[in-house]
C-alpha cells in the first residue's frame, strides 16, 4: 500500500480519481477551520494568501518548474483561452483527437482565422508541420488513460519551431511530470492532488510569457496584489503572476496541504503503486497493456453494462465516450483491484508479488 494511503479516511472502493480526488485528513480539517474561523467572525485573509502562496510552491516542486514560472487560477479553460487570445491570426493550433474539451474548445471559439487541425494522440508528433504555431495535448488522455509520448511530441515542436502546451490534470500526482519540457502546461488540482474543486496552474517559460498578453489582468496581477486594489492595477508583476487571478481562497486553504503532501512524496514510488493496481486490474479482465503504463484503465461499455456492475456492488467508477472507467490512487491496494474484479463478475487476481519492485519506464 502507498505510504500516502494513510493520509486520507476513505478511498476503498473508490476507483475515481480521473474523476475527483479524495480530500486528505489534512485538507479536511484546514477548511474545517477555516470555515469555523469564518463563522465566528474572524476570518483570516492572510493566513489564506499564505496558503495560495505554499501551494504554488508546492506545485512548482512537484512539476520540476520554477515558481516564478507559475501561475494560480481556478479552471483550466480559463487558462488555455489566455493563450488562445495569443496565437497569431490565422496560426494553426494541432490538437489531439478526442482530448478534452477545456483544452480544444478555447482554439476552436478564439476566432480571428485561427485554424484548429486534429491528429490521434499516438501520431501527434508526426502532424506537426513548421506551419504548426502551437500543439495542445493532455500528457494523459480522460477518455481513455493514454500516455502522450512526450517526449517525442516536445521533439518534434522543438524542431519545427512550433510551441507547446501540454494538460497536466490527469497526470500530476501519480505520474512524474517535468514542466519544464513545454513552453506551457495546465493543471486543475482537483482530480489526482486532492486539492479543493477552484485550484488550478499555469506554468509558462519565461521566452513563452514574454508573448501572451494579460488580458485577464485584475487586482492579483499587480506585482503588489494589496495595492493593486483600484484603478489600472498599477505594475503587473514580473514573473508568471502577472497572468494570476483573483483565488478561491477556501479552495487554496485546502489545496496548500495536499500539494505539500504529494510534492514531498516519493513520485516514482507513487507510479509504481498506481500503474501496479492497473496492471493486475488488466489482467483479470484479460486487457492488454499499454506501452506507456497508466493508472486509468478503460474498456469498451457502450451500454453501461459494466459500469452498472461496478455500481451495484458499491464500487465508485465512471464512464467516458462509450468506455467504463477505473483509476487507481495512493488510497487504493490490491483489495480495491480484486473487489472490482469480482463485481465485474471475473475471480480476484493473482498475487502481486509479481510486481514488487518493477520500475516503468515513462
Amino acid at each position: 500500500m502507498s505510504s500516502l494511503a494513510s493520509h486520507f479516511a476513505g478511498g476503498r472502493d473508490y476507483l475515481a480519481a480521473c474523476t475527483l480526488g479524495l480530500p486528505s485528513r489534512e485538507t479536511v480539517r484546514a477548511v474545517r477551520a477555516d470555515l469555523d474561523a469564518a463563522a465566528s467572525g474572524r476570518p483570516d485573509v492572510v493566513a489564506a494568501s499564505q496558503a495560495v502562496e505554499k501551494a504554488r510552491a508546492a506545485y512548482a516542486r512537484l512539476v520540476s518548474s520554477p515558481v516564478g514560472d507559475v501561475a494560480i487560477g481556478s479552471q483550466t479553460s480559463v487558462q488555455v483561452a489566455l493563450i488562445a487570445a495569443s496565437v497569431p491570426d490565422g496560426a494553426e493550433v494541432l490538437c489531439a483527437e478526442g482530448d478534452f474539451s477545456s483544452l480544444v474548445a478555447p482554439f476552436a471559439r478564439a476566432g480571428r482565422g485561427i485554424r484548429l487541425r486534429t491528429a490521434p494522440l499516438d501520431d501527434l508528433a508526426a502532424a506537426i508541420t513548421p506551419g504548426t504555431w502551437l500543439v495542445a495535448f493532455s500528457l494523459v488522455q480522460s477518455a481513455t488513460g493514454e500516455v502522450a509520448n512526450a517526449a517525442g511530441i516536445a521533439a518534434a515542436a522543438a524542431r519545427a519551431g512550433t510551441r507547446t502546451l501540454c494538460d497536466l490534470t490527469q497526470a500530476a500526482g501519480w505520474l512524474p511530470v517535468d514542466a519544464t519540457m513545454f513552453d506551457a502546461t495546465v493543471c486543475h488540482a482537483y482530480k489526482w492532488l486532492c486539492c479543493p474543486r477552484g485550484v488550478s496552474f499555469l506554468t509558462l517559460t519565461p521566452d513563452f510569457a514574454d508573448g501572451i498578453r494579460p488580458v485577464q489582468a485584475g487586482w492579483y496581477s499587480g506585482d503588489d496584489p494589496w495595492s493593486s486594489c483600484y484603478g489600472t492595477g498599477g505594475d503587473l508583476a514580473p514573473d508568471a503572476r502577472r497572468f494570476d487571478v483573483s483565488p478561491a481562497w477556501q479552495a487554496f486553504v485546502g489545496a496548500a496541504p495536499a500539494l505539500e503532501m504529494f510534492a514531498q512524496a516519493d513520485i516514482t514510488s507513487t507510479y509504481v503503486h498506481a500503474t501496479s493496481l492497473a496492471a493486475r486490474f488488466r489482467d483479470g479482465l484479460g486487457l492488454p497493456h499499454p506501452s506507456r503504463p497508466s493508472a486509468i484503465v478503460t474498456w469498451p461499455d457502450a451500454t453501461g453494462e459494466a459500469l452498472a456492475q461496478l455500481t451495484a456492488h458499491g464500487i465508485t467508477a465512471s464512464g467516458r465516450a462509450g468506455r467504463a472507467r477505473v483509476a487507481f490512487h495512493v488510497f487504493n491496494d490490491e483489495l480495491d483491484v480484486d473487489r472490482a474484479l469480482h463485481a465485474l463478475g471475473v475471480r480476484g487476481g493473482d498475487d502481486l508479488s509479481a510486481f514488487d519492485g518493477l520500475v516503468y519506464a515513462i
